[in-house]
């Protein structure tokens, strides 16, 4: 199923973009907006429908693709093109919508069930790719549209209406797998924290290439309360704030650190050892390799806070830029293509 632009007014509709400022208003479509109350998708639509005026780019060269869960109602709710794709492949038509027109604007929204199973394999291509769109990850550890099965990064042990004994499963973890396929752009946000969800989606769009965010969140019915401790108005001591080139440091007035021992990580509490603030380590979401930002990544409670923030950002040629530059190169040598004479080339033949 697809969705476009609502039908509009003439004086209203996508060339009217190009000669007036763009509001959120704009994004915003006639559809009821249909979430379970408290959802945090509606906090990470109200964000998305806030940034995308501000990137400058007419509606008419936005496209959201989604597959098959609650996340994937989104394309309703932004008054731009859309894919409303099957289960898993949401990445899969991206890539095909940005290489067919490179000038597009292509998010992907989906979300843990959706793309952490079936789809596993197209996201880890997208990435290692590097296409260049903008995947949003919705990750509430649960299966929200089905009815609360556990999904693949609920954590081990859950018990749930399809494991009513507890997971015996070890959970994926979206930020490493992300790293393991070199994407160039990885980060980590809240829904509920909207000051820093806003700026990593902000980050995650001005990036060139594929960018990696997962937004935790929590399910109101199935999983409530899931990540409310790790929010802006939770537990200082749970949550430590990525800032490139800054050193790691959390807790009330940043009290605490982490170091790195015998290649581990590890909390130091400052105010009883000031002399450990200068072992404290450094980020750099820049670095050519991905094992800081990997190491990070394993920070998770109950050991240690979560790191939310950018754990990545790197350039480098993107699928879809390196296709057209071949495209153009073979077109230049041999002149444009012939569909119809390529087809009859060869051995032919006739079956009567």
């Amino acid at each position: 199923m697809t969705t476009g632009l609502p039908i509009t007014p003439a004086a209203d509709g996508p060339a009217a973009d190009c000669v007036r400022e763009l509001t959120r208003k704009d994004f915003q479509t006639p559809q009821e907006v249909r979430w379970c109350p408290g959802c945090g998708d509606f906090a990470i639509l109200a964000q998305v429908q806030k940034l995308l005026p501000s990137l400058g780019i007419p509606r008419s060269q936005f496209v959201f693709v989604s597959g098959i869960g609650c996340s994937s109602r989104f394309p309703y709710y932004v008054n731009t093109y859309g894919f409303h794709t099957i289960h898993g492949r949401a990445p899969a038509v991206a890539t095909g919508v940005k290489c067919a027109n490179p000038d597009l604007s292509v998010w992907v929204v989906t979300g843990d069930g959706d793309s952490l199973s079936i789809g596993t394999n197209h996201l880890i291509h997208c990435l290692r790719r590097n296409v260049d769109v903008k995947i949003l990850l919705f990750n509430n550890r649960i299966y929200g549209l089905t009815k609360g099965q556990y999904s693949p990064t609920s954590e081990f042990g859950k018990k749930t209406k399809s494991s009513p004994l507890g997971t015996i499963e070890q959970p994926i973890r979206p930020i490493q797998m992300a790293l393991a396929a070199e994407a160039t752009f990885v980060a980590r946000t809240l829904a509920s924290d909207t000051v820093h969800l806003s700026a990593t989606l902000a980050a995650a769009a001005k990036h060139r290439g594929a960018a990696f965010v997962e937004i935790l969140q929590n399910c109101r019915v199935f999983n409530d309360g899931a990540f409310d401790e790790m929010g802006s108005r939770g537990d200082v001591d749970l949550r430590i704030e990525l800032v490139h080139g800054k050193p790691l440091r959390f807790g009330v007035n940043g009290a605490k650190g982490i170091i790195q021992k015998n290649l581990e990580p590890s909390v130091v509490d400052l105010s009883s050892d000031p002399a450990s603030e200068a072992n404290l380590l450094v980020h750099d979401q820049r670095a050519s390799s991905p094992a800081l930002a990997s190491l990070l990544a394993d920070l998770e409670p109950p050991d240690f806070p979560l790191t939310i923030g950018v754990f990545r950002d790197l350039e480098r040629p993107t699928y879809d830029g390196l296709l057209q530059t071949q495209i153009a190169s073979a077109v230049a040598q041999r002149g444009q293509g012939d569909l119809r004479k390529l087809l009859n080339a060869g051995t032919t033949w006739e079956v009567d």
